[in-house]
């Protein structure tokens, strides 16, 4: 396995070049020096993305870094826009700086054989995920600094993933955002090929799968709000950090409010996708007569998802399992719904 490591300094060069030399062929170079992707399996970044000439020199690169299918980056403080600005420049995972060298083998390592190809061009279903991710990565970077969300790239992203799903089914989709993609953004890809799928099992018209792609996409972007240490906690939260998770559907309402491309229905969506029918969700504890068709396709949608996506500190569900458990939510979900959602869960 051939690795490619591009660092700030010679000094973390180095430093990387004797921790991974053993293991893998290698080669290296500063950052600010060309590439060449088609010799390289994977590549490690480390590098301040704080700094402006660094995110600059990243970017006159980043096409050539998307083409090799694993690309890691390495950096200083795993603050929120650091994390964001690596999703945004292309990385496939992003870690701390300060990693030993079993978590970064780990992830160097687990590259199979159905991974695209150094060289090869990214399937249409790839393509859509990483449009999906870099449109999230905007959207989240967007809310933590106050900026303009650009609402109709999230719009156009979630058409084109809507346009893989109709064309190569959820199971590719599936396979390709695991492969491609960790944490919330994995989350909300996954969320947005399950419901755009259920919408097409369910015979729903274009203007119907175009709000539930749509509301798909946005669903948890109040996550942008959640300090990093609570969203990505690896275990069971206690009661405090849980309060603070549930406060993600209003957050992103009202990133939302006020933005002529966002409709009231996706609003509605945006803020309520946590409900149940027996008034036991949140952020309001609405009832059945008050949850709308869109929200109740997409909340089934969501934990779905959520049971079989992949976390460092938990492996993916089956598809099985991850439906029984929907099963057993009596009262909490339309039963006819998830009756409708087998063909999606378990055969689509």
């Amino acid at each position: 396995m051939r690795i490619h490591i591009i660092s700030e300094s010679a000094v973390q060069l180095s430093a990387m070049c004797a921790m991974l030399e053993q293991q893998f062929a290698l080669t290296s170079e500063l950052l600010g020096a060309d590439i060449r992707p088609n010799d390289i399996d994977a590549v490690v970044v480390t590098a301040d993305l704080r700094v402006i000439d660094n995110i600059s020199a990243l970017k006159k690169i980043s096409g050539k870094l998307n083409r090799i299918r694993k690309r890691i980056f390495l950096i200083d403080q795993r603050n929120r826009l650091s994390v964001v600005q690596a999703y945004a420049l292309g990385a496939t995972h992003v870690l701390s700086h300060s990693i030993g060298k079993a978590q970064l083998l780990a992830k160097l390592i687990d590259y199979t054989a159905s991974d695209v190809a150094p060289g090869e061009s990214l399937s249409g279903g790839a393509e859509a995920a990483r449009t999906g991710a870099e449109s999230l990565a905007s959207m989240f970077s967007a809310v933590s600094t106050g900026a303009a969300i650009d609402i109709q790239a999230a719009k156009a992203a979630a058409s084109r993933i809507a346009d893989s799903i109709a064309e190569d089914g959820l199971s590719d989709w599936l396979a390709t955002v695991r492969r491609h993609h960790e944490g919330t953004y994995q989350h909300c890809l996954l969320v947005t090929g399950i419901a755009v799928d259920f919408g097409l099992s369910l015979g729903l018209g274009k203007a119907d799968i175009e709000r539930l792609h749509s509301a798909a996409m946005f669903h948890d972007i109040g996550k942008a709000k959640i300090p990093l240490a609570v969203l990505d906690k690896p275990g069971r939260l206690d009661a405090g950090e849980r309060a603070i998770i549930e406060t993600h559907p209003a957050a992103g309402y009202d990133a939302l409010q006020g933005n002529a491309g966002v409709s009231p229905e996706i609003l509605d969506a945006v803020r309520h996708h946590h409900e149940y029918l027996d008034g036991s969700g949140y952020p309001d504890g609405l009832c059945a007569g008050s949850i709308s068709d869109l929200v109740r396709v997409l909340t089934i949608s969501d934990i779905f998802a959520a049971l079989i996506e992949a976390r460092h500190y938990k492996p993916a569900m089956s598809r099985e399992q991850a439906y029984e458990i929907i099963q057993s939510m009596h009262g909490k979900l339309e039963t006819p719904l998830v009756a409708a959602f087998r063909e999606v869960a378990l055969i689509r």
